[in-house]
C-alpha cells in the first residue's frame, strides 16, 4: 500500500469494574461465569485465540482476552491484540459516502457513474440504472466474482475496478440479495474522487484520529508493524491448527482490509450508540446513523432456518445485517480474510455493542461468542452455544464426506486427456478476472496465478483438478479444489478452459494463448523458402528471428512456434502451420478450420 502511518507509543489499556449493573435497569451478570462460557467456546471449536469488548452506551463494561495471539511462543491475546477484522470493515466505508452527503452533496440515489464515469457493468440496464445504494445494499444482481480479486490481486484500483464489465449478473437488478465485493471497491473510489485523497488517507484521518485508533492499520505491513499483532490459523480436519499467512487483499480494500483491536474498535461502537459522537468529538453525522440503523433488502426468506433458529427477518442495510435476534433489534457484520475471522454487532434499542475478533480461519467462534454475550447482557434465556456447536460441527462434518464420497464417484475410470500434456500448456486469460499460466514439468502440468501455485491432477478426459503447492510441496490429494475443463476447437485445438469460479453461474471461460516455444535459428532457416500449393506460391521468410507467411494477395502473417515444428498463425484462431521435415522435400501443412492443405518446397 502506498500509505504509511505514524503511530502513537500510548496504547489504552482499559481498567475493568466488572461488578453488577443492579439497580440500573440491566439485567445482572457475573464476569467470572462469562469468561468460562468464552474460554469454553474457545475450547470446543480449537479457536488459539480471540478478544472481546462489550461497549454499554458510552462506557466499555467488559474486554477480555482468550488464548493466543501466537501459538507456537505462547504469546497470550488480550484487548490490544491486533487483527485483520475483513469485511467488518465495509461499515466504515459506507460511513464515509455518509460523511460525503453531508460535505459534498452526494446521494445515495445517485448513480455510482456520475462519480465513476469509467465504471461499466455487463449489460446496459445497470449502467442505467444502478445506484449507490444498490452497492450499499448488494442488490445489483451480481454476485461475488470474489476469485477474480483473491486469486488475481492487483494494487491498481483502476484495472480492478474495469473488470466489472465482464462479470455476469445472476439476476436482475433489486431481485434478489448477492454479495459483492467490488460495489464497495468502488464506493471506496468514490469517496476518493470527492475528496482528492486515497481511501486509506479517508479512513486514517475521519476516522482513526478521532476514534483514537492509533495501533489500527489498513493494510499488512501496518500489521506487521504491531508487536501485539495476531498471528493467523487455519484449523485442519477440524483438530490441528496450522500458520497461514497473512493475506494482502491489494486493491480490494475498501471492502475489507483494516486491522484493529477490539480495545479501538470499542471507540467505533460507541460513537454508534451515542448519536455518532466519542466524547466531545462528532465523528458522524446523527443523520446518517438514523439512516444507517434500517434495512434496505431482504436476505432469503427472512424466516428463520435450522442453522439460524433464534433470528428472523433477515436483512441488510449500510453494511450491517439487520435482524431479530431472540425479539431484540440487532445489526452486526462478519469478516473473514485468511485466518482470521471477526464480528461486530450492535443492538441500538438496548445502547449495547459487542466485538469480536479471532485469528482462525472461517470460524464459527465471532458469532457464537457474540450470540452469548448477548444473552448475558440482554438477559435473554441462554442458549448452550457448546452445544450447539457441535450438533453443527457433526453436520459438517457429515456433509463434507457425503461432498466427497460423490466427488469420488464422478470420476470416470479409465480415460485419459485427448492431446499431449504439452498441448494444453499457455496463458489463460479472463477480462473479468485475470490471467494464469500452464507449464509442462516432469510429465505433469502446474499452473501459475499471481499468488499461489498448482499442480493440476487428472480427473477424467479433459478435466484436471487443481491441487495446492505451498513451499513447492504439493497438499494431500484430497485438498484438490476447482476443476479445469479444457476446450476445444472444431479441428481439436485446445482453445480455453471452463472453470466454475460461481456456484451461481455458469463455468467462467479462459482463452488460451498457446506457449512461444523457443526454436533455435538454424532450424527456422532450415524452412525458409517458397512452397507450392495449388498453383500459388507461399513464402516463408526468416525475419526478427522468427518466421512469416506470405500467402499470394493476403497481408503476411507472422508464425509463432509452439513446438519445433508447429506454428500457429498470429490474428488467425484456429490456424496452423506445420512443416515436415520426414518428407523430401519438406512439406508445409497448412491446418485450417475448412481443411488440412499441404504445400512443397521448392
Amino acid at each position: 500500500m502506498k500509505v504509511r502511518f505514524i503511530y502513537l507509543r500510548n496504547i489504552a489499556v482499559f481498567i475493568l469494574f466488572c461488578l453488577p449493573l443492579s439497580g440500573s435497569g440491566q439485567p445482572e451478570w457475573k464476569a467470572e461465569l462469562l469468561d468460562e462460557k468464552l474460554e469454553a467456546i474457545r475450547e470446543a471449536t480449537k479457536t488459539v485465540g480471540y478478544s472481546v469488548a462489550v461497549v454499554r452506551g458510552d462506557k466499555v463494561i467488559y474486554a477480555k482476552g482468550f488464548g493466543y495471539r501466537d501459538l507456537a511462543q505462547q504469546l497470550k491475546a488480550d484487548v490490544n491484540t491486533v487483527y485483520p477484522i475483513g469485511s467488518t470493515s465495509k461499515a466504515f466505508t459506507v460511513a464515509l459516502l455518509g460523511l460525503m452527503v453531508e460535505e459534498k452533496g452526494l446521494k445515495f440515489s445517485d448513480s455510482p457513474r456520475k462519480y465513476l464515469p469509467e465504471l461499466e457493468f455487463y449489460n446496459d440496464d445497470l449502467n442505467a440504472n444502478v445506484t449507490i445504494l444498490d452497492m450499499v445494499s448488494h442488490r445489483t444482481g451480481l454476485p461475488r466474482h470474489d476469485y477474480s480479486w483473491y486469486l488475481f490481486p492487483t494494487e491498481n484500483r483502476d484495472s480492478l475496478l474495469a473488470r466489472v464489465k465482464y462479470q455476469e449478473p445472476f439476476t436482475g437488478l433489486r431481485e434478489q440479495w448477492h454479495y459483492n465485493n467490488f460495489m464497495y471497491l468502488a464506493q471506496g473510489m468514490i469517496t476518493e474522487k470527492l475528496t482528492g485523497k486515497s481511501w486509506e488517507e479517508n479512513i486514517e484521518e475521519r476516522f482513526f484520529a478521532p476514534l483514537k485508533m492509533v495501533t489500527s492499520s489498513l493494510n499488512i505491513e501496518g500489521l506487521k508493524q504491531q508487536k501485539n499483532a495476531a498471528k493467523g490459523y487455519s484449523l485442519k480436519d477440524f483438530t490441528t491448527n496450522e500458520l497461514m499467512p497473512y493475506y494482502n487483499i491489494a486493491a480490494i480494500s475498501p471492502a475489507g482490509s483494516i486491522n484493529s483491536s477490539v480495545g479501538e474498535m470499542a471507540n467505533w461502537l460507541r460513537i454508534w450508540l451515542n448519536e455518532g459522537k466519542l466524547d466531545d468529538t462528532q465523528v458522524l453525522p446523527k443523520s446518517y446513523l438514523l439512516r444507517a440503523v434500517n434495512p434496505l433488502m431482504l436476505v432469503g426468506t427472512g424466516m428463520p432456518d435450522a442453522n439460524f433458529p433464534d433470528q428472523h427477518l433477515n436483512s441488510y442495510g449500510y453494511a450491517w445485517f439487520v435482524s431479530s435476534y431472540k425479539g431484540q433489534y440487532r445489526m452486526e457484520h462478519g469478516g473473514n480474510i485468511d485466518g482470521f475471522s471477526a464480528n461486530v454487532s450492535i443492538f441500538p434499542a438496548n445502547d449495547l455493542g459487542i466485538v469480536v475478533l479471532a485469528n482462525q480461519n472461517g470460524s464459527a467462534l465471532p458469532a457464537l461468542a457474540r450470540d452469548i454475550i448477548a444473552d448475558e447482557f440482554l438477559g435473554l434465556k441462554a442458549t448452550d452455544r457448546v452445544a450447539y456447536y457441535n450438533e453443527m460441527l457433526d453436520k459438517l462434518m457429515e456433509q463434507q464426506k457425503t461432498a466427497k464420497a460423490n466427488k469420488l464417484s464422478s470420476r470416470v475410470a479409465n480415460t485419459s486427456p485427448s492431446h499431449t500434456l504439452n498441448e494444453y500448456t499457455g496463458v489463460y486469460h479472463h477480462p473479468g478476472y485475470g490471467a494464469f499460466s500452464i507449464t509442462l514439468k516432469n510429465d505433469s502440468l502446474w499452473g501459475q496465478l499471481p499468488r499461489e501455485k498448482i499442480y493440476l491432477k487428472h480427473l477424467h478426459y479433459d478435466v484436471f483438478e487443481t491441487v495446492p503447492v505451498t513451499n513447492g510441496i504439493v497438499a494431500d490429494e484430497e485438498d484438490g479444489g476447482l476443476n479445469l475443463n479444457f476446450q476445444a476447437n472444431d479441428q481439436g485445438d485446445i482453445t480455453g478452459a471452463k472453470i466454475k469460479l460461481e456456484p451461481t453461474l455458469d463455468p467462467i471461460s479462459f482463452t488460451r494463448t498457446p506457449t512461444v516455444t523457443e526454436v533455435s535459428s538454424d532450424v527456422l532457416a532450415s524452412y525458409a523458402g517458397s512452397y507450392a500449393l495449388a498453383g500459388a506460391a507461399l513464402k516463408v521468410s526468416l525475419a526478427d528471428g522468427g518466421l512469416t507467411l506470405l500467402v499470394p494477395g493476403q497481408p503476411e502473417y507472422t508464425l509463432s512456434p509452439v513446438s519445433k515444428n508447429e506454428f500457429v498463425i498470429k490474428g488467425l484462431p484456429g490456424y496452423k502451420a506445420k512443416f515436415d521435415t520426414t518428407s523430401s522435400p519438406v512439406k508445409l501443412i497448412l491446418i485450417q478450420p475448412n481443411g488440412t492443405f499441404s504445400a512443397e518446397k521448392q
